[in-house]
């Protein structure tokens, strides 16, 4: 069985790029989800997961490294636990292979991949550092970051139509667990205990 993984780190992106020539396998798979989950705890490399465990022959597909996480050690990990079972990765716009026609591992495309998973993992620490910068930034400006002055209450709307909140609400419509809706969304546990119970009672 041939299967195309796909993944997007949001909810409102596409998966169009990664799905080239999608009718030639038999199966796609698609994540909506951060690349520093690791593979086997989102959805889709559950499904994947499911189909090694039941000993189903699969070739497994991947438009690019990043897409198959931006963690190194967890990519080397998946790639590691599929190759222990035969099954090979194929990174397609970057011609990669994890197994060859032989059956064996591929030395010089571990190697690569070492390399661009270390890339992917660096940009994903960058994106962080920009992100926090931007947060100082805004302080320094004003009260941006002060939050709400004691005794005040924070409108509902406004609150579950915040970015984080709004996909970890819309992950709870969609029937996910709350421990999985917070990792998604990247807010704490108690964050998402609180969208539901206001969610809910604005449906």
């Amino acid at each position: 069985m041939n299967i195309l993984y796909t993944r997007v780190s949001t909810i409102d992106q596409k998966t169009d790029r990664q799905r080239v020539n999608e009718n030639e396998y038999d199966l796609v798979i698609e994540d909506k989800c951060s690349g520093s989950i690791p593979f086997f705890d989102r959805n889709g490399g559950k499904e994947v997961l499911t189909y090694i465990n039941n000993d189903i022959s699969i070739n497994l597909f991947v438009w690019t490294i990043d897409r198959l996480g931006r963690d190194l050690r967890d990519i080397l990990n998946t790639i590691h636990y599929c190759s222990e079972r035969n099954i090979p990765i194929t990174f397609i716009n970057q011609g990669l292979k994890t197994i060859d026609e032989n059956g064996k591992e591929n030395p010089i495309a571990k190697l690569i991949i070492s390399i661009l998973g270390t890339v992917g993992e660096i940009e994903r620490v960058r994106i962080k550092e920009n992100q926090r910068e931007g947060v100082r930034l805004a302080k320094l400006k004003g009260n941006v970051y002060n939050g709400r002055k004691t005794g005040t209450r924070e409108d509902v709307l406004k609150f579950l139509e915040k970015p984080k909140n709004k996909k970890a609400l819309d992950y709870i419509r969609r029937g996910y667990k709350l421990s999985e809706a917070a990792k998604l969304a990247g807010v704490h546990i108690n964050t998402v205990t609180k969208i539901k119970r206001l969610g809910l009672q604005t449906v």
